[in-house]
């Protein structure tokens, strides 16, 4: 409100996106909105960018039921849909732009909106933005025609996850003077989700959690793989046993992708088996389980694909399949044992010790250091010692073959 550039960390459920929406449209009612169905080019006051299709709707829903009663107008455009449609809302009038970054830019070269009067920039699950995934597409963004440099506007980044690397690339894009705001601990999982590590082989998995949804019964589930291959296989494979599952990944056409998170939603299906697009940012009301199938090999996604249960002070439990032997898992060992302690869970002795040893490291302690303070801890400084990482900065590689495995925009 006071008009400082800002990076929030807080948790995943803990309503992130009523932080950022509120004081953007106090500030437009005060002083006033411009644009106008009238106009030949619309220009926005504000423009918030998030990774994923579904995860940018639904901001714009949230922006759309607080601007209710206003004259200000939010629209959304993304990818999977008609650019005519997506040009024919921005011509109705637009003062708030929800927008996924290839979208947005495609808009912007053809040159149908203008960028002059943005004061609001917002980057949503910023750490992933900001990643080598997103970069290049955030870097075009803010040297675009128009595009008020950092001074003249007000630049906004929130996460649940704000790696080291990650917070270093976003001092670039936010005024010096720019305010961490940590709630809770950068990186930490919610406290409100049971986790829980179980140790399965690879060729248990399918079984193990055909056991775990016939307990579960029909309270709605999320469960987390790989690949998108794995996401159509395990569904079908659910399908088969009687268990009424939808799935949802890159690949799926967008109506698709509407309609599995619909029927989701509404029951018809409890389950869904995801790939990472649907790890960040969507809340989905009376999900109380969920499943990491395929175990993620950086923690970060760990902490978000449990997020998506335990929102708004509800409680959820989160189970999660490990592979002894799996390369995912002896990358995410000792971030996983110190989220786990962070979190305040129930850390197994096998899982303890397979940490001690990860890679010939020195040992992990679930305690923190008695030389750190805790106002570094919630900066972030030990991540990396903790076994936090970021594939994105330190390995490029990695971060290729994994975009070859899900196409998030």
């Amino acid at each position: 409100m006071a008009g400082r550039d800002l990076m929030a960390c807080a948790q995943t459920g803990s309503g992130k996106t009523a932080a950022f929406l509120l004081p953007i449209l106090a500030h437009m009612m005060k002083s006033g909105v411009a644009a106008s169905q009238f106009k030949d080019i619309q220009e926005p006051e504000a423009i918030i960018v998030a990774p994923t299709r579904e995860l940018i709707n639904q901001i714009y829903l949230d922006a759309r039921k607080f601007a209710y009663g206003t004259v200000v107008r939010p629209v959304v455009i993304y990818g999977g849909t008609q650019t005519s449609h997506s040009l024919r809302q921005i011509f109705q009038g637009c003062n708030i732009l929800c927008a996924t970054p290839g979208r947005l830019l495609d808009i912007i070269n053809k040159e149908k909106i203008g960028l002059s009067q943005v004061k609001y920039l917002v980057l949503d699950e910023a750490d992933r933005m900001l990643d080598m995934g997103f970069m290049e597409d955030v870097r075009k963004l803010l040297s675009s025609q128009g595009m008020p440099k950092k001074e003249e506007r007000q630049t906004l980044m929130f996460s649940a996850t704000f790696p080291t690397p990650i917070q270093n690339l976003a001092r670039e894009i936010l005024k010096p003077d720019y305010l961490f705001v940590v709630v809770g601990q950068v990186g930490g999982a919610c406290s409100d989700v049971e986790q829980q590590i179980i140790e399965v082989e690879e060729f248990g998995k399918r079984a193990k959690l055909l056991e775990l949804l016939q307990l579960i019964g029909h309270e709605r589930t999320m469960v987390f793989v790989k690949t998108k291959k794995m996401a159509d296989f395990i569904a079908t494979f659910l399908c088969q046993e009687n268990i009424p599952c939808t799935s949802i990944h890159g690949d799926r056409e967008q109506r698709e992708r509407e309609k599995a998170l619909g029927d989701f939603r509404s029951g018809q299906c409890p389950v869904i088996v995801a790939t990472s697009v649907a790890a960040r940012g969507l809340d989905i009301e009376n999900v109380l389980h969920v499943i990491n199938f395929d175990i993620p090999g950086d923690v970060d996604e760990y902490v978000h694909r449990i997020g998506r249960t335990g929102r708004c002070g509800n409680t959820g439990k989160a189970i999660s399949f490990f592979n002894k032997i799996g390369d995912d898992e002896q990358k995410i060992v000792r971030g996983l044992v110190k989220v786990l302690t962070d979190a305040h869970q129930e850390v197994p002795a096998w899982l303890e010790e397979m940490a001690f040893s990860a890679h010939g490291m020195p040992s992990f302690s679930s305690q923190p250091s008695k030389f750190a303070s805790v106002d570094s801890r919630k900066r972030g400084d030990f991540q990396e010692d903790n076994g936090y990482s970021n594939p994105g900065i330190s390995q490029p590689a990695a971060r290729a073959a994994a975009e070859e495995e899900e196409d998030w925009g």
